[in-house]
């Protein structure tokens, strides 16, 4: 089988890509749909445009009993998207209007070139949040992040406190510090820099479009526990394939990410710097799972930050991992809806 070298113009470096790798938005839409084929309330879907020709994919959940109470807004992770909301969709828009959306670069939405730097990517993800919120017409919102997601919230809400009424942090990336120079100054061995110096160019999911078709059983040997998550709504391989069909796009948000992102998995401008400058009249609350591998220790220091502030660490969710909205569903969109509740 072909294989071919090109040079990637999101991130200017070489990168193997099989003839046969890309796959159609066609089939990402076809994926998206059966991933929320089980959702069953009434919802619209639309690419809401930008700014320079760029839009952002959106799903909109709005009851006309609940229409007057602050709206949710979901802000997916990294390599993420839309459909991985679908355990709580309906559950959550039962209570008050929820608008989710594809992260520029990310799933359905528009993926431009991002900056290779770090704060003018980040500013890039900040400035499409408000020109989307703009265009809805959004006046305030309930902001919840996970993973990338829960940074970017933070960043938006820094830029934008007047439109923020709550912010919910779901497992959130980007907030500790660096690792300590102590443990950076170990020798490291030769084979392993040569390692890394060898796959630095790439961005973290060019394996799946290395390995082409061949992707989705790659998802499935790696990730068995996607198939698990979503167990109760599907009993094939729907999950695995949708975040197959999500991440061998063009890899503009990825290529971002990775821009923002130290060697070592931190970001390259911690958030912990900057919570001082988010004004304390905005709550936070921040949720984990009880099986993550995600550090939690920030919440202390967030608290710390914020002696005049609203700063819930809500009980973490039980049986849960980094996914916890999908993992423990019924548990999540219970917590929330009640941090939802003392909004309005």
């Amino acid at each position: 089988m072909c294989v071919c070298v090109c040079v990637c113009r999101w991130c200017w470096i070489p990168r193997l890509l099989p003839s046969w790798c890309p796959t159609s938005e066609d089939q990402l839409q076809t994926a998206e749909d059966m991933m929320l084929s089980c959702v069953d309330s009434t919802n619209s879907k639309q690419y809401v445009p930008i700014s320079e020709g760029t839009r952002l994919w959106t799903l909109t959940f709005s009851r006309d009993c609940v229409k007057d109470r602050t709206p949710l807004v979901l802000l997916h992770g990294f390599g993420g998207g839309v459909g991985l909301w679908a355990q709580n969709l309906d559950s959550l828009s039962q209570q008050r209007p929820v608008w989710a959306v594809d992260l520029l670069g990310f799933g359905r939405s528009s993926r431009p070139r991002f900056s290779t730097d770090a704060r003018e990517a980040e500013e890039q993800f900040v400035e499409s949040i408000e020109q989307w919120r703009a265009k809805v017409g959004l006046e305030s919102m309930i902001l919840l992040g996970h993973n990338l997601g829960g940074y970017l919230a933070v960043s938006y809400s820094i830029k934008y406190p007047g439109r923020v009424k709550h912010i919910v942090l779901v497992e959130p990336w980007g907030f500790p510090e660096r690792p300590d120079t102590a443990e950076a100054d170990r020798p490291i061995p030769v084979w392993i820099k040569a390692l890394g110096t060898m796959f630095s160019p790439f961005n973290p999911l060019a394996s799946l479009r290395l390995v082409g078709p061949l992707g989705p059983t790659l998802v499935q040997t790696l990730r068995p526990d996607f198939k698990k998550k979503f167990s109760s709504m599907f009993s094939d391989n729907t999950v695995s394939e949708y975040i197959y069909h999500l991440n061998v796009q063009t890899p503009s948000g990825e290529t971002a990410f990775k821009n923002m992102t130290t060697p070592e998995g931190c970001a390259v401008r911690p958030m912990l710097q900057r919570m001082e400058q988010l004004p304390p009249q905005i709550p936070l609350t921040i949720m984990y799972g009880s099986r993550s591998s995600i550090d939690s220790n920030p919440c202390s220091s967030i608290r710390d930050m914020r002696p005049h502030s609203h700063v819930e660490i809500t009980q973490t969710i039980r049986g849960a991992g980094h996914y916890v909205f999908a993992d423990q569903p019924e548990d999540f969109n219970h917590t929330l809806l009640k941090v939802c509740s003392k909004v309005d």
